[in-house]
């Protein structure tokens, strides 16, 4: 068996100051929308739907997300970013990629990764520190497994390193090379066994 190796380039991006929308309102926008929030509970998303799940009604509440209720229009995706489709009628989700693919806006067909410009893969994050983990749209449970096995093994206190080198590193006074050999051998002791 030929060996294919995963060619997605891993991006963190800030996405409280994009512009996210969700076409859809049922189970999978939701499960797409509380994935978000949780990665980045800041985020400023639009959901767009002719009827939402009590639980992303809810979720508008507390964070900032806003509801409209109306089918999907191509003016829905003016003025955003990222562009996420959940809903249970293919050929609105693919029109949806389509407006997206002619406005150069990244958009990702939940469950169909050949209509796909990005992945929502499994994130584990401790504080600062943030791992993001992609089976190139193959094996979503896969990634999973390894979130709960990361979110295990990494202790608790990785936070508190990760302040405490960043503090350091402020107060070297050396060049940036000097800087990376100094951390380097500072955190070595990290990966050996």
């Amino acid at each position: 068996m030929e060996n294919k190796q995963n060619g997605l380039y891993p991006i963190f991006l800030k996405v409280k100051k994009l512009k996210i929308l969700i076409v859809g309102g049922g189970n999978v926008a939701l499960e797409k929308l509380q994935f978000l929030l949780k990665s980045s509970p800041e985020s400023q998303v639009k959901v767009v739907a002719l009827d939402f799940k009590d639980e992303i009604k809810l979720l508008s509440k507390d964070k900032n997300v806003t509801l409209i209720t109306k089918a999907y229009d191509v003016s829905d995706i003016m003025d955003v970013h990222l562009v996420i489709v959940a809903t249970n009628m293919e050929c609105v989700n693919k029109s949806v990629y389509f407006h997206c693919k002619s406005h150069n806006i990244l958009v990702n067909l939940a469950d169909n990764p050949s209509y796909c410009d990005f992945y929502m893969g499994g994130i584990v994050t401790k504080g600062n520190v943030k791992i993001a983990i992609s089976t190139n749209g193959k094996s979503p449970t896969t990634a999973k497994r390894l979130r709960q096995f990361f979110e295990e093994f990494l202790p608790d206190e990785i936070d508190e390193l990760v302040e405490n080198l960043n503090d350091y590193r402020s107060s070297l006074k050396d060049s940036f090379h000097q800087k990376v050999v100094h951390l380097n051998a500072l955190t070595k002791s990290l990966i050996t066994k």
